[in-house]
């Protein structure tokens, strides 16, 4: 017990005797992140190790305590992962992508709607008291040095969509620093040149299929100002990953001789060990909870569109920000905590009752990012590597019911949903996809919440980065670009503020509503702080799902049955029988429908394209995945 109370003490900033044994990790400040971080610490501290669904926010002090007695006991785990992470022999062979890195391959393939050549997230932020003479050497210094100690950083991938990571001395292995010396220019060029190397970064992300995942630049400014400029592949980088990677770069540019301790695991060893995971109970156990609730999960929001999401080829993300400065997001914390819910669950749910009016139902499915790092090593929490997940989940908004109890619900729910994270949203919403006939993004609607983060990783980013002078957060600008997704949430803490970001695809929604959407989430938000919007009733719509809503499932290209007609056609059947490992005889035979997923789809257009002389989009492939449809589309690329 006295172990426990001394972690919590120090992830709460409490002293140890502060600690009731039956008050909630949630009441006494912690969060679903925090909760992450205990885990690790009882693992690294104590040798045991507990399951991502045991630790849980409403978890006591006194009953985690007994969790832990047991789990030091003979005890059988009923989630128990029977896999080690080791080494593996050769660190430069490779391995697979996880499922989200694999919707992000095929979204950089053109494949679905709402696509994009390169999937990245741009930053920059201001930097003050910088050593213009010195800084261009650190930062080169500082990666150099950080690729060495996260090989992720020299990770490529292949065109079939694998993985690996080159060694140090490998041409291009190390990302390269570009630097732009502005120090003597005057203000109508910074202007300019600041503007244009934002469009370049926001618009041309790194691509690690042709080169390193993440694109780094300085810029020098006059009077000892600044600006870093980072663009991060999300094949290779999830948002834990980044704030580990600023972390160690500015550690690294702060001083030519700090050494961080050296990593026992890599992200490859990680993936390479969930091979193993379909073989264990606990993953099957979770497969048959998802595939049992399929058939009964509603749709998405169905939100007005200006436009059809197959028409659009968008470039950017279009961004809603609102920031709430301390003493607010303090009083937001406080009012959370005596109801009993997470910060991120409110937001959560305000994004959903927010939601809900603009769709004119109540009842929707959202998809939800998740850090999904599982509890194998304890170095997992360190390594940078693509390990996020999304997770989907329905929302059943009771109208009836006030935002405390809405809030309630939905952190139950979300709790429920959580404690299966075996199967990734992205394997749910595939078999979703699969059962509605439908190849369309069954979860365009995003939420995502790092609210926590900092303290979870230990506390806030250095500040201080030697030659590169002092790091000034606040003054930021970003812009993100996310395959299959129509409109996101993010939101994160910015030192002692709160920041709260729509990030959408522009073309598809009238700005107006947008507009009016965003402000209505911020008052809602306010109120919440302000400790009167929770004995609220919202105000929902009546409707319980979409009324007269089309169907989003793809419309079904008949062929007539028989064998394949032609050589053509049989070639595509070969391809189909080589990729899904069963016999393919009918030419009316889908992709999909056999067991073929996304990337097996990317796959084979690649081998046919090897085949047949002639490569057929991603996109052409997935409008008729039947041997037919597919040998139709080959046929029209080999006569253009």
């Amino acid at each position: 017990m006295k172990e426990l109370a001394a972690i919590w003490a120090e992830l709460l900033d409490l002293r140890p005797d502060e600690i009731p044994e039956d008050v909630s990790f949630l009441r006494l400040g912690g969060d679903s992140v925090l909760a992450v971080r205990m885990s690790a610490l009882v693992r690294k501290r104590l040798g045991v190790v507990l399951a991502l669904s045991d630790v849980r926010v409403e978890t006591t002090l006194g009953g985690l305590a007994d969790l832990v007695r047991r789990r030091s006991s003979d005890e059988p785990m009923a989630r128990a992962l029977p896999i080690t992470v080791t080494p593996r022999r050769d660190p430069h062979a490779e391995f697979a992508l996880l499922p989200l890195q694999q919707g992000y391959f095929v979204g950089q393939q053109d494949g679905w709607e709402l696509s994009y050549d390169s999937a990245h997230y741009y930053l920059d932020y201001a930097l003050t008291e910088v050593d213009g003479d010195e800084a261009a050497d650190a930062l080169i210094d500082a990666v150099e040095r950080l690729a060495v100690h996260q090989p992720t950083l020299r990770a490529r991938v292949t065109s079939d969509g694998r993985q690996h990571v080159l060694p140090v001395g490998a041409p291009g292995a190390v990302p390269s620093v570009r630097v732009y010396d502005h120090r003597e220019a005057p203000a109508e060029k910074i202007a300019d040149a600041l503007a244009e190397v934002r469009r370049d970064m926001s618009t041309t992300g790194p691509d690690p299929t042709s080169g390193p995942g993440l694109d780094i630049r300085l810029t020098l400014l006059p009077g000892g100002e600044g600006r870093l400029h980072l663009g991060l592949s999300l094949l290779i980088f999830d948002g834990w990953s980044s704030s580990v990677l600023s972390r160690e770069l500015l550690t690294f540019a702060a001083d030519w001789n700090a050494v961080i301790p050296p990593l026992e695991i890599h992200f490859g060893d990680y993936v390479t060990s969930l091979a193993d995971l379909p073989g264990t109970a606990a993953w099957q156990a979770d497969r048959d909870w998802w595939w049992s609730r399929l058939d009964t999960l509603p749709a998405p929001p169905a939100l007005p569109l200006a436009a059809d999401p197959q028409d659009v080829r968008p470039v950017t993300m279009g961004n809603r920000e609102h920031r709430w400065p301390a003493d607010r997001w303090a009083a937001l914390r406080l009012q959370c905590t005596s109801h009993g819910v997470t910060p991120s669950t409110a937001m959560l749910t305000a994004f959903g009752v927010v939601l809900a009016r603009w769709a004119g139902h109540r009842r929707m499915l959202l998809n939800s990012l998740q850090l999904n790092r599982l509890p194998l090593h304890p170095d997992v929490q360190r390594v940078v590597g693509a390990f996020a997940s999304t997770m989907l989940l329905p929302l059943d908004l009771d109208p009836d019911a006030t935002f405390a109890q809405l809030a309630a619900a939905t952190q139950t729910a979300s709790g429920e949903h959580a404690a299966h994270n075996l199967i990734t949203g992205v394997e749910v919403g595939r078999e979703l996809a699969r059962r509605r006939g439908s190849w369309r993004p069954v979860g365009p609607v995003v939420f995502q919440s790092v609210l926590g983060v900092d303290a979870a990783m230990g506390g806030r980013p250095p500040e201080e980065a030697g030659p590169l002078g002092r790091v000034v957060a606040s003054d930021y600008f970003h812009q993100l670009r996310t395959p299959q997704v129509s409109i996101e949430v993010r939101c994160f803490e910015l030192g002692d503020e709160m920041v709260a970001v729509f990030s959408l695809v522009d073309e598809l929604f009238e700005a107006d509503q947008v507009t009016a959407a965003f402000a209505e989430f911020v008052e809602l938000v306010d109120a919440l702080a302000d400790g009167q919007g929770w004995d609220r009733v919202p105000g929902l719509p009546s409707s319980a799902d979409p009324v007269g809503a089309e169907s989003s499932s793809a419309s079904t290209v008949r062929h007539a049955e028989g064998p394949p007609a032609d050589d053509l056609e049989q070639v595509v059947a070969d391809v189909f029988e080589e990729f899904l490992e069963v016999p393919v005889l009918d030419r009316g035979a889908d992709f999909f429908a056999l067991g073929g997923d996304s990337l097996l789809a990317v796959r084979a257009v690649v081998r046919l394209a090897k085949e047949t002389g002639a490569p057929v989009p991603v996109r052409d492939f997935l409008a008729d995945p039947t041997v037919a449809g597919v040998a139709l589309a080959v046929r029209s690329r080999a006569q253009r």
